[in-house]
């Protein structure tokens, strides 16, 4: 079967006779689909012919999680529709965890899945499962194509759906005849909305009463504070709320995901609040209105819904109107999108924007002064001289080397807590690119991958422990393979950490249950592989070994640093803070 594109003349309307995995990359094509990640299987050939023979930027992953994982970071980073595909069975069912990661954190995905051929369906064919019931909970909507002639159509929903509202992952399934069929489609058939390609597609404002009673309850306040979540960078709003706190000189605290809001070195800026506050959280205690900006207020953001304290007057301001009052009570609501909530808050509070900033003239060196302090205080940790190395020492020395334009990836556990505490943006936007949605270990190595993929030129670090790097030291040979030049840096504990340093804080010195690992040595697994390996032992040689990794421009490099081994020390914070816990509490 001839599965090529024949061009028939008919009635002088071009007629495409074209496989449906063809068409689904046609579809792809006309959004401008950027890098996909995948392993593919005998149900999406068709596509894959498709793929090589009009050259899309389509890479082979070892383990589909990666691939996802990747897809995810790729888009937290371009702000474009992140790609992946995978085979039935245990392909589409290794999609889960990453799904779930990007329908929690609100990032647009479209991913391909093929499914069984529909005569033979529910057989005991090869690899059969309900599949399209396993991926439905993690995606925000699964689109199965039951005809070959609505795959543009279905393929432009799927964009859609991906790009506006909060954006989120979208399973296309597609059954095997469906993919290897051959149909008769129009030229014109092949279209789509150029906004589709990326999210925010579509923006709404907030309604003007609403702003209106906004301003006049910030206008009245006598110490607002903003706090900021992952939804300012889905709203590409960083810089529009960092202009926006600067004009009125209020203060941002931040979640993980909210990180860059702000830039961390702005004299306003007040750190993450919740569980791993510097100081934020005694600032929101002090405020007299919260204006919460693009966030959910979870679990970690209010230290397990204790901040803000209650009864506490809140404006919200989200895309997602079932997120109001979901942990946290609002004063007022703003639905709409971030960017142009803010532009419409800025514009009515303009006309008092002089006589607050009178009032609140001394906020920022209040928020300076209180960061100087902190850093005072935990200075000893932060510039650490011991060895094995204390993980505040290291980041220390990702925030000098790293520069302005790069990222830093986070995998999940302690990488995304010490790096959400004490890792400093330089700018405003999306610097900081952890996964929070499903908080998988595992995400550093591959999301790296994406984010290298998706900014060619600039630094990207991953910080994860070698727990994490131990699910995907495979990948290592995708990233050789692409040629991406980035560094991960394996927080190298021997230990599945958050673990172990939970036992020690509940139960006691020695009391320790299947957290161990095996000492490793990466960088010489990194050698093996063919990529740069550097071991760090002292904290003297973390920053020469960061520099030589930023000077590589072939391959990725792996930085292992032996970090401390005594549980005391691993739960992230740096302070003399003394954690006190009761029964059912969880403290990291």
């Amino acid at each position: 079967m001839n599965q090529h594109v024949e061009v028939n003349a008919d009635g002088g309307t071009d007629v495409l006779s074209i496989s449906g995995g063809e068409a689904i990359a046609r579809m792809i094509q006309v959004f401008d689909g950027g890098v996909m990640f995948g392993m593919g299987g005998f149900q999406l050939l068709p596509f894959y012919d498709a793929a090589r023979r009009f050259g899309l930027p389509h890479h082979l992953v070892n383990d589909e999680r990666a691939g996802i994982f990747a897809a995810d970071a790729y888009a937290k980073v371009s702000g474009r529709v992140g790609l992946a595909d995978a085979t039935l069975g245990p392909g589409a069912t290794n999609l889960v965890t990453g799904l779930m990661e990007a329908f929690n954190a609100g990032t647009p995905l479209v991913v391909l899945v093929g499914d069984t051929h529909r005569e033979h369906s529910w057989k005991n064919m090869t690899q059969e499962c309900r599949q399209t019931d396993v991926l439905r909970p993690v995606c925000k909507e699964l689109i199965r194509i039951e005809s070959v002639g609505r795959i543009p159509e279905l393929m432009r929903r799927a964009f859609a759906v991906a790009t506006s509202g909060r954006p989120g992952p979208v399973v296309v399934d597609v059954p095997e005849d469906v993919s290897h069929a051959v149909h008769d489609f129009s030229a014109t058939d092949f279209y789509g909305d150029a906004i589709y390609r990326g999210a925010p597609s579509l923006r709404a404002r907030p309604d003007a009463a609403s702003i209106s009673r906004a301003a006049e309850l910030i206008a009245a306040a006598r110490a607002p504070v903003i706090l900021a979540g992952g939804g300012v960078h889905l709203s590409d709003a960083a810089e529009r709320l960092t202009d926006f706190a600067r004009s009125f000189k209020l203060p941002v605290a931040h979640t993980l995901t909210g990180k860059g809001a702000i830039p961390c070195n702005d004299a306003l800026n007040a750190g993450l609040f919740g569980r791993y506050d510097r100081f934020a959280n005694e600032l929101i205690e002090e405020s007299d209105l919260l204006l919460v900006v693009g966030c959910k207020l979870g679990e970690i953001a209010t230290k397990r819904y204790t901040v803000p304290g209650r009864g506490k007057p809140l404006i919200h301001l989200d895309c997602v109107a079932e997120e109001f009052d979901r942990t946290v009570p609002a004063t007022l609501r703003l639905w709409g999108d971030v960017l142009l909530g803010l532009t419409d808050l800025a514009a009515a509070l303009a006309p008092q924007r002089e006589r607050l900033q009178v009032r609140w003239a001394g906020r920022p060196a209040d928020i300076a002064e209180r960061m100087a302090n902190w850093r005072r205080k935990v200075g000893a940790r932060l510039h650490s001289d011991e060895h094995p190395v204390d993980i505040a020492r290291l980041l220390t020395e990702i925030n000098a080397a790293l520069p302005a334009d790069g990222y830093l990836v986070a995998d999940g556990g302690f990488a995304a807590h010490w790096g959400g505490l004490l890792f400093d943006t330089k700018r405003a936007g999306r610097a900081f690119v952890p996964d929070r949605g499903s908080a998988s270990i595992g995400y550093g190595l591959p999301g790296a991958i994406g984010a290298a993929a998706a900014a060619p030129g600039h630094p990207v670090f991953a910080l994860t422990g070698d727990g994490g790097f131990n699910m995907m030291i495979g990948e290592l040979e995708t990233a050789r393979r692409m040629g991406l030049a980035f560094t991960v840096i394996v927080v190298n504990n021997a230990a599945s950490g958050y673990v172990k340093a939970l036992q020690h804080l509940m139960y006691g010195a020695g009391a320790y249950h299947a957290s161990d690992l095996n000492e490793t040595n990466y960088a010489d697994v990194a050698a093996a592989m063919g990529c740069h390996g550097i071991r760090v032992e002292r904290p003297e040689q973390l920053a020469p070994a960061l520099h030589e990794a930023l000077a590589r421009r072939v391959g990725p490099t792996v930085i292992d640093v032996v970090v401390t081994r005594d549980p005391a020390k691993m739960l992230p914070g740096v302070d003399s803070r003394t954690v006190q816990i009761k029964k059912g509490d969880r403290v990291a």
